[in-house]
């Protein structure tokens, strides 16, 4: 009779621990998909609301003209070329500095002190506020030459590259089994060999996917374009001069009175808003290979 009386009470505590865990379970869950419904509100919102203003001021002439006066026809060739040259030379720069050092903190350094250290350095550098490293370029070399130029910019921009893709390549190394490189010098590779010829092919798809992400964070930076590259109203492709740019046109023209330099700033937000979804969804669809 006992016996039956503590199977009873058993089932009926195991009843109410099931219960209770459901109502916490179906809580949580509700307050996740309330989180996310926020979240993606807000999203689709700044979507509509960045197409909406800026198919207004797409047109073949926002491509082949450069930036106007005030209350004056233009476009903004000279600051689409201007990005495209500085963000492209700083990837180009920043990148393989990046891919080098990760190899060498996932295949070199180990525990050793330097290697610490340098993680320890590039954990400020990722960290770092990227007014910081404008007004750090500023015054080393904008201050110095006395001129602002379109190099200092994509120094600037190449030191905000570099330690995402230090971070990236050395987690997308240290993801690679032991084994194979093991079997590599089993046969009698050299670490070279291994190193380029293993790891990295393994890594591939995610180390191009960091300077992907890379990439498309530096093509929407404008505090550090402030104090280095500044802004250019006319064609230029001298990078040793003051160079346009689509994010400070868009610093400029945004915060103006003028109608025709507002819906501009709206078309390259645009511009700059499918530009880094194209570079999100190409380091997605790389990542889905791999």
């Amino acid at each position: 009779m006992t016996s039956a009386v503590n199977t009873n009470e058993l089932a009926r505590l195991r009843q109410a621990s099931f219960a209770l865990r459901r109502r916490v379970n179906r809580i949580a869950l509700g307050l996740s998909l309330a989180a996310m419904a926020f979240g993606l509100f807000w999203l689709a919102w700044l979507l509509w609301e960045t197409l909406r203003l800026g198919l207004g001021g797409l047109s073949l002439q926002l491509f082949t003209q450069m930036t106007p006066p005030p209350n004056e026809a233009g476009g903004l060739a000279n600051a689409i070329a201007g990005s495209a040259l500085m963000v492209g030379l700083a990837t180009a720069i920043g990148a393989p500095v990046g891919v080098m050092a990760g190899v060498y903190l996932a295949e070199y350094g180990g525990k050793s002190w330097l290697a610490s250290a340098v993680r320890f350095v590039n954990d400020i550098l990722l960290s770092a506020p990227s007014i910081v490293i404008g007004l750090f370029v500023y015054a080393v070399v904008v201050a110095r030459f006395k001129s602002f130029s379109g190099w200092a910019g994509i120094m600037a921009l190449a030191l905000i590259v570099i330690p995402v893709v230090i971070r990236t390549t050395e987690n997308m190394l240290s993801l690679v089994p032991a084994a194979l490189r093991e079997a590599a010098y089993a046969l009698g590779a050299p670490k070279w060999q291994v190193i380029g010829r293993i790891t990295l092919r393994a890594a591939a798809s995610g180390v191009v996917t960091g300077v992907l992400l890379a990439l498309a964070r530096i093509a929407g930076e404008t505090a550090p374009l402030l104090f280095t590259s500044l802004n250019n109203q006319f064609w230029s492709t001298d990078l040793s001069r003051p160079t346009a740019s689509l994010t400070v046109t868009i610093f400029k023209f945004a915060m103006s009175p003028y109608e025709n330099w507002q819906q501009l700033a709206w078309a390259a937000v645009l511009l700059i808003t499918l530009a880094v979804l194209a570079l999100n969804i190409l380091a997605r669809v790389l990542t889905r290979r791999k």
